[in-house]
């Protein structure tokens, strides 16, 4: 076990890890990022106060809605090598090489080589997994932080160490601080391994380790949220996300609990999108005009009927187009091409798993590293399929072992195969042929003119590469040689799929993989919408979304809201921050040139309704950008009388509203409305804006947006 470390190079796993690196890092510095995101790692930048609290404004007054680690891991690059798109996504990129590396030192000791270098070829190229390790979102990190934790863990087990134990599961602990209680999903497989494999220890003593690794999990979970939470409020941002200004309540609520029931417990109020969706009427117009309501329901109504592609979803096609919950939703349409190809394979590994146990009736090392990959699969395998509330790249948490049983199942099942005895030599020509069926079904599922030529390729290979299975039963090469090109003519349709998700522009926010982007509809998967100007996407709101109430993720929004155009793949640097949109060219140029010969060195700039808003001015400029509401516009802060407080001390003067479903706070909103003075559009209107559309500033006004100033 310990020669796997030693000796020569492995070139095969150096090809792969190319062959990551190459899939991850493709036309990076185009691929832009989540502007909800990059703006924070810039307001980081400035202070060790705003890098502390990972606040969203240079001002500090708001932070976002996802703990630090990620967050801090790209301010430090940033400050390292510059601000813009390329460094803030290069540690994604490079935690995803990582990954691979990871899985293959893992099933090496275990299941041999081969078994290792199909783990980490189909985790290099599984279509979610690489879509996620493009963008700044938080998912890559946290892969990586999981997998260094399960290393750790075959360590304790394989050395019998405590410390080795204790360094997993602080590890799980820092995991929390990248994304909170998804990280907790692998527990079960963590502690069924250690009690499980560590025969030589006494139980007593596994439950004394396993209690005290807990507690370290705890300590080390909640330090940085208990940090916060302990800042007196004056002294700190608000926390975005939460209604309390709690890190402890945004982690157990709206980051915890509200992913499986769907309840807005961090939005600003309650309610389950599910029963909004089941109430959403037909009238457009009423709902395109209750913006107010919504905001206390905290999530939007979705459009009727929400088909793939249509930038909304119903209680049919989840809240974001994530499939109906049950237990086929990872093979329904809307989430079947992101991670789900090889799902058959891992069916057919397991029955191979326990086959070999009845077989043997031995139950060894290798059934227990076997048992924790499918431990570690089976809890997401149920949330995905049940909770409502959540985005296609979460399932890249799925990878690593949906990677790990694939290379496992496969080296079980040539074994059966090469044997020739029984029925369960046909386990794996049957594996293969029902999981090319599966693939072509895929293909189908997303089906165009294109794809049904994939799909037919899928079939034909699954067809003929069984039947040379059956017919190679008699030559021990011809077998070998067959078996290793099925499970790489296996990879073709995924790595196809991984093709079109590396080229393909919008996926920035909520990346999806495959030909589908934003929330797996057709259009940008852009975040958001500039302070001044945007196009509407599809040329239109999407009927029955207010905008200012959307419930987000990683600073997410439906395809079809304004901002960055799907079709601008365009990024070269700070210039032209990427993702969610609002870059400096789609600013008026007349309401900016107003407010800067008016500003007098005032705390904000300026204050909006949503986070979206203020991404061209904080991302173009060192101007701090007030963020009323946080992400979605619907957040507690500030209240009227903080408000009113910080008008009156000179800290903010002018504030731009938006029209109909644009809407934020509705008293906030009615403060601003009934004390400050309304700034005629004569007075900052533009014919002409700094983008290669000179409609954008228009369209926005046209949309109902106005300046109010504050006077004394």
């Amino acid at each position: 076990m310990k020669n796997w470390t030693k000796g020569r190079v492995d070139i095969l796993l150096i090809a792969i890890l190319l062959f990551s690196a190459g899939l991850n890092f493709y036309n990076l510095q185009n691929a832009g990022t989540n502007s909800y995101y990059s703006v924070a790692v810039k307001s980081m930048l400035t202070s060790f106060h705003n890098f502390f609290f990972v606040s969203f404004d240079p001002a500090g007054f708001i932070t976002v809605d996802k703990p630090p680690v990620a967050l801090w891991i790209q301010a430090i690059f940033a400050k390292i090598f510059g601000f813009n798109d390329f460094v803030l996504l290069l540690p994604e990129a490079l935690a995803g090489i990582v990954s691979v590396w990871l899985l293959y030192i893992m099933v090496k000791p275990k299941f041999g080589r081969a078994a290792a270098l199909i783990s980490s070829l189909v985790l290099a190229c599984s279509p979610i997994f690489v879509a996620v390790v493009r963008t700044n979102n938080v998912d890559s990190i946290l892969i990586v932080t999981l997998m260094t934790a399960a290393w750790a863990l075959m360590k304790a087990v394989e050395k019998q160490k405590l410390g080795w134990l204790l360094l997993s599961f602080a590890l799980v602990g820092v995991g929390f601080n990248v994304k909170m209680l998804q990280a907790y999903m692998v527990l079960p497989a963590f502690a069924f391994y250690y009690f499980f494999a560590t025969r030589e220890i006494k139980i007593w003593k596994k439950i004394i380790h396993l209690a005290a690794s807990t507690l370290l999990l705890l300590v080390i979970s909640l330090s940085w949220a208990l940090a916060v939470d302990m800042t007196p409020e004056s002294e700190r941002p608000y926390m975005g996300g939460s209604e309390t200004n709690s890190v402890l309540e945004l982690a157990f609520g709206y980051n915890g609990l509200s992913r499986l029931t769907g309840q807005d417990s961090g939005m600003g109020g309650g309610g389950s999108a599910q029963a909004q969706t089941q109430t959403q009427t037909d009238d457009t117009s009423t709902s395109a005009n209750s913006s107010s309501s919504t905001s206390e329901e905290g999530l939007p109504s979705m459009p009727s009927g929400g088909q793939q592609g249509d930038g909304g979803s119903s209680s049919q096609s989840g809240m974001f187009n994530t499939g109906e919950a049950g237990p086929l939703r990872l093979f329904q349409s809307e989430l079947s091409g992101q991670i789900s190809w090889l799902l058959p394979l891992v069916l057919f590994a397991i029955i191979g798993l326990v086959v070999s146990f009845i077989k043997t009736r031995k139950y060894t090392i290798k059934h227990h590293f076997a048992a924790f990959w499918f431990i570690w699969l089976a809890p997401m395998f149920v949330f995905f399929s049940i909770a409502l509330f959540y985005h296609h790249y979460y399932l890249s948490m799925m990878g690593p072992a949906i990677a790990a049983l694939v290379g496992i199942g496969f080296t079980t099942l040539w074994d059966f195969y090469k044997e020739e005895k029984g029925w369960e030599s046909w386990l794996l020509p049957v594996g293969i042929l029902v999981t090319f069926f599966f693939e072509a079904l895929i293909v189908y599922q997303n089906s165009s003119s294109v794809s049904i030529i994939w799909m037919w390729v899928g079939i034909i290979l699954g067809v003929v590469l069984f039947m040379l299975l059956i017919a190679g039963k008699s030559s021990a090469t011809i077998k070998e040689t067959i078996a290793v090109i099925s499970i790489l003519a296996l990879l073709v349709l995924p790595i196809y799929w991984t093709a079109i998700t590396i080229t393909k522009t919008g996926n920035e926010s909520t990346p999806t993989a495959g030909p589908t982007s934003g929330m797996g509809g057709p259009g940008g998967g852009g975040g958001g919408m500039g302070a001044f100007g945007g196009n509407m996407q599809q040329g239109e709101m999407p009927s029955g979304i207010p905008s200012g109430n959307m419930p987000s993720d990683a600073g997410d929004a439906p395809s079809g809201f304004p901002g960055r155009d799907a079709n601008d793949d365009s990024s070269d640097g700070m210039g032209r921050m990427g993702g969610g949109g609002g870059d400096m060219e789609s600013i008026d140029s007349g309401l900016m040139s107003y407010l800067e010969d008016n500003y007098n060195g005032e705390k904000f700039f300026l204050a909006v309704q949503r986070a979206q808003s203020a991404y061209s001015i904080m991302l173009n400029t060192d101007y701090a950008v007030m963020a009323m509401g946080g992400f979605g516009g619907s957040d507690p802060a500030p209240t009227v009388e903080e408000l009113e407080k910080m008008a009156e001390a000179g800290e903010i003067k002018y504030f731009l509203l938006s029209g109909q479903g644009m809407g934020g706070n509705s008293e906030v909103t009615e403060w601003i409305q009934e004390n400050c003075v309304e700034v005629p559009s004569s007075e900052y209107s533009s014919d002409t804006t700094d983008t290669t559309d000179s409609t954008a500033a228009s369209d926005m006004r046209g949309m109902g947006q106005t300046l109010y100033e504050y006077q004394k």
